[in-house]
């Protein structure tokens, strides 16, 4: 699974068979499985944190979902919740594998640190498939499944509902806002006011961010994949332009006035068109070096006044692009201080321009 999700509404489409502008594109109790859980489960005692458990219901896009008793074989599919429930005290017992930015366990470098300081039985890797590896999940045998920043469809939700109660995304796929990601899993595990408690401390540290570089308050910005065959703008609703608003950054009006209403997070112009899409700043992602530099040599870059004025913010590396694209539980303040350098001279260049 990528973090710049490249993705149709039926899910994630593997990293292998895409250009690189839809990689970009495709771009989320106890340490769960241990065998004194199992021991306690099998022996039907009950930890203190179980007996305090308050039952949930959940509403999502498929209809609610009732979380009866303390979840303690938690399965995560998609992007992001994943992140959430580790960043929570919780290890998966499965998880997806990734292998855009990720380390060589095919975890993201955040989530490795992670599982590594909790301790405990390693999630299993479920397999970066188009469609959620309903076999591979139900092998895991979890009493709850997280899918709640995905792609999955209505049919693949009954699958897996039949394996234990799933959470899906609240309206549409890919979509969540990164925050809701974040409380909707703490809801699910019983853990709401820790997750509040994240939340707060992510926020301090983006205030902090935005406080060190009041430059940021007010500037348009545009955020784009760019590849030789294609050209992707994120909506004002994606998670990644959020991320940039809590900075201080303004969308563009040009971005809504192009919007093509063909997907969910993104749409995508022609090169003929990309000279409209104006804005003080563009944020252009990148896995690589080589990539940023055939962005630059593009007929679309040529043709834009950001490239021309030197405004653009070149977030360029695969782990870096995965961190905030879009932010997660971990991966926000993992790649935050380099994301900020990457905006800083290009909000310069724009101050220079008047």
């Amino acid at each position: 699974m990528t973090s710049l999700r490249p993705l149709t509404r039926r899910g994630r489409v593997p990293r292998a068979l895409l250009p690189v502008g839809a990689l970009l594109l495709a771009l989320p109790l106890a340490a769960c499985g241990s065998e004194s859980d199992s021991e306690d489960k099998a022996g039907g005692g009950t930890s203190p944190a179980a007996e305090a458990f308050e039952p949930v219901t959940i509403e999502h896009a498929f209809g609610s979902t009732e979380i009866e008793e303390q979840p303690e074989r938690v399965a995560t599919w998609g992007w992001g919740s994943g992140d959430a429930a580790l960043a929570l005290g919780v290890t998966p017992v499965a998880m997806p594998k990734y292998s855009y930015g990720a380390d060589e366990n095919g975890r993201m470098p955040w989530q490795t640190e992670a599982i590594e300081e909790l301790g405990g039985e390693e999630p299993a890797l479920l397999s970066e498939t188009a469609e959620a590896p309903i076999e591979e999940i139900a092998a895991a045998q979890p009493d709850l499944i997280l899918a709640n920043y995905s792609g999955i469809t209505e049919g693949d939700y009954e699958k897996l509902s039949k394996i234990a109660p799933t959470v899906a995304y609240p309206e549409e796929p890919w979509a969540t806002p990164w925050r809701e990601v974040i409380t909707t899993v703490g809801e699910a595990l019983g853990k709401a006011d820790e997750a509040d408690q994240l939340l707060e401390d992510i926020d301090a540290q983006v205030a902090a961010a935005a406080e060190e570089h009041p430059e940021f308050a007010g500037k348009t910005i545009a955020a784009v994949a760019i590849d030789p065959s294609a050209f992707y703008v994120y909506r004002g609703a994606d998670p990644r332009v959020e991320f940039l608003e809590d900075l201080g950054f303004e969308l563009a009006p040009s971005v809504d006035e192009l919007d093509t209403a063909d997907e969910t997070f993104y749409y995508m112009i022609s090169t003929e068109e990309a000279d409209k899409l104006t804005s003080d700043v563009l944020v252009s992602y990148s896995p690589n070096e080589d990539a940023a530099a055939e962005v630059d040599k593009s007929a679309a870059a040529k043709a834009m006044q950001q490239f021309q004025d030197d405004t653009v913010a070149r977030v360029v590396g695969e782990s870096l692009v995965s961190s905030v694209s879009p932010p997660t539980a971990l991966s926000l303040t993992w790649g935050l201080d380099d994301f900020i350098e990457a905006l800083v001279p290009a909000v310069e260049k724009a101050d220079a321009q008047g």
